[in-house]
């Protein structure tokens, strides 16, 4: 089983790195990026979960009343990608479900910062996928927390996927700079391990990001574009070709609990 998810968001990675973009381009490229995934899922009968903050929703809601259409999941990222306050967990959980008239059970983190599990059970959500469970250089270690997922007082975790040894994360920077080959070896040896694989990806890495006024390093651009959208096909034609079916982290809270 495979969990397919996105964080649709405001394109804001340039401000980590003292670039410029407006508000106009952050949504412009993102909204590019996610109509080139919803094509490419179509094309494969894949079902995937999207994690929105609400100020891209509120952007897009003629492409988040797309993705629901289709069978896919809404999520919540909560409201802002670059700030956050306690209170826009429960918040961004009602607004994504009234605006868009879904049960919205599932958060992810920005920048999968870390949230104290009392405050998201008490924001009513079911399950949580804002870990990494592996050792990010500035940004976390998590290399005690669990590979696999997990109950915590009635919220279900379900970290992202690393590989089975090393703990080597299969996030979206790993596939844009590792060999498309050697990625879907981790990621075989994974699904044998674990019998499961959670992996996000984000709609911007599907646009043109290679820009000099947004001051990206090579890692973060690299296979972006047409480019990722070429491999993200041959990956999900490899998923289909060894077997392998699609699932919402939805639908696959419902299969674990």
């Amino acid at each position: 089983m495979v969990l397919l998810s996105f964080d649709i968001e405001e394109f804001d990675m340039p401000f980590e790195y003292k670039g410029e973009i407006s508000f106009e381009k952050q949504i412009e490229i993102s909204r590019n990026g996610l109509i080139s995934i919803l094509e490419l899922l179509k094309k494969h009968n894949a079902k995937a979960t999207f994690f929105s903050t609400v100020i891209f929703a509120k952007e897009n809601q003629d492409l988040v009343k797309k993705l629901l259409s289709e069978g896919h999941e809404l999520a919540s990222h909560t409201w802002f990608h670059s700030k956050f306050e306690v209170e826009d967990l429960k918040k961004s959980r009602l607004e994504l479900s009234q605006l868009f008239e879904t049960e919205v059970k599932g958060l992810r983190m920005p920048r999968l910062s870390p949230v104290a599990v009392k405050d998201v059970v008490e924001a009513g959500y079911s399950y949580n996928s804002s870990i990494n469970p592996t050792y990010l250089p500035g940004r976390y270690d998590n290399r005690k927390v669990s590979r696999t997922y997990f109950k915590e007082n009635n919220l279900l975790q379900i970290p992202a996927t690393v590989s089975t040894y090393f703990r080597i994360p299969l996030f979206w920077l790993s596939f844009h700079n590792f060999p498309l080959s050697i990625y879907k070896i981790l990621s075989k040896i994974a699904l044998k391990k674990d019998g499961y694989l959670n992996l996000y990806f984000h709609p911007w890495e599907f646009s043109d990001i290679k820009n000099p006024e947004f001051k990206l390093p090579n890692f973060t651009t690299k296979n972006t574009g047409n480019q990722m959208i070429e491999r993200f096909d041959n990956y999900l034609s490899f998923l289909n070709n060894i077997g392998e079916t699609f699932s919402t982290l939805q639908e696959f809270q419902n299969k674990v609990k």
